[in-house]
């Protein structure tokens, strides 16, 4: 196959062009959307009082040891994280209200709309369940702990020292709520903190309380964009990262931004090795006419009279 200089640069623009154009479709592309009537909890952390409530709830629920420390304010010395024996923990905030008074926000998975720890499962043992949950199935679990990878808000933890180690985090209590129950935290929670319902009716909700409320919430609501979405969302009229929550998550679901970077590899697989040919084989063309050229291999010879 012949190849010249034109034929070179047709394949070179292709192939850049197959790349942008994979990289435009995903910047095209919104943020994930949630399955009608898929369900949520409104974290309200002006109502939240700190009394860990939820935590013991949480623990009852999942046949779990009781909260260390209750009762105990000692507990909110440092941030505290969840673990295979924590599912869910009340952290107390950094920074103070505005009106002097101590702020806490209730920690636990998020229920991502496009998880990314389902996404980079490569056994399906997580998976994102049309009416919210992310479940987690580990007869599936195959332990390699890419889902720990994934999460861009760490949440999933590994039974190190069991024996047969699994992946726990909070299952959003899938199976109350299968059975018409909310989840076992929103159900103790004694100063209406935590509001369970759909998701979209709790944005409307987040939306009614920060415009009638001018000046007091932060302008904004945790989780309605943050990694695509997620099933839990917050208002607070103190900064979230100063209640532990991660700031600075993208606003795209990271299964999404994904697949748009990966969508073009199979057309760069395709067009990328002729092009790498057809520079190897110009490269060589060149050398051999430079090689058979008139004075080739003379250079520094001159006449002499």
């Amino acid at each position: 196959m012949k190849i010249d200089r034109r034929t070179l640069f047709r394949i070179a623009g292709a192939a850049g062009a197959t790349t942008a154009l994979a990289s435009a479709g995903s910047a095209r592309a919104g943020m994930a959307v949630a399955k009608k009537g898929a369900r949520g909890v409104l974290v309200d952390t002006t109502l939240c009082v700190g009394c860990r409530g939820c935590e013991a709830a949480c623990s009852e629920a999942n046949a779990l040891a009781a909260p260390e420390k209750p009762g105990d304010d000692a507990v909110f010395a440092s941030l505290r994280k969840t673990s295979p024996e924590t599912l869910t923990v009340v952290n107390r905030g950094t920074q103070k209200s505005p009106s002097g008074e101590e702020r806490y926000a209730k920690a636990q998975c998020l229920h991502c709309v496009d998880p990314a720890c389902a996404s980079g499962c490569v056994a399906r043992a997580l998976v994102k369940t049309p009416s919210g949950p992310v479940i987690y199935e580990k007869n599936r679990c195959l332990g390699c702990r890419y889902c720990m990878v994934a999460c861009p808000f760490g949440v999933p933890k590994y039974e190190y020292t069991k024996q047969l180690p699994y992946v726990v985090k909070c299952t959003f209590c899938a199976s109350r709520q299968e059975k018409g129950l909310p989840p076992a935290c929103t159900e103790v929670c004694p100063s209406g903190a935590l509001l369970f319902g759909e998701r979209e009716q709790l944005l409307e909700v987040a939306k009614s309380r920060i415009y009638q409320n001018p000046g007091k919430y932060v302008p904004r609501i945790y989780g309605e964009e943050e990694a695509g979405g997620t099933s839990w969302l917050y208002i607070s009229d103190v900064p979230f990262e100063t209640l532990g929550l991660k700031e600075g998550v993208s606003k795209r679901s990271y299964p999404e931004m994904a697949a748009g970077a990966l969508s073009g590899v199979p057309f760069v697989i395709t067009l990328w090795p002729p092009l790498l040919m057809g520079l190897y084989t110009f490269s060589k063309r060149r050398e051999q006419v430079a090689s058979t050229e008139p004075g080739a291999g003379k250079s520094g010879e001159g006449s002499h009279e």
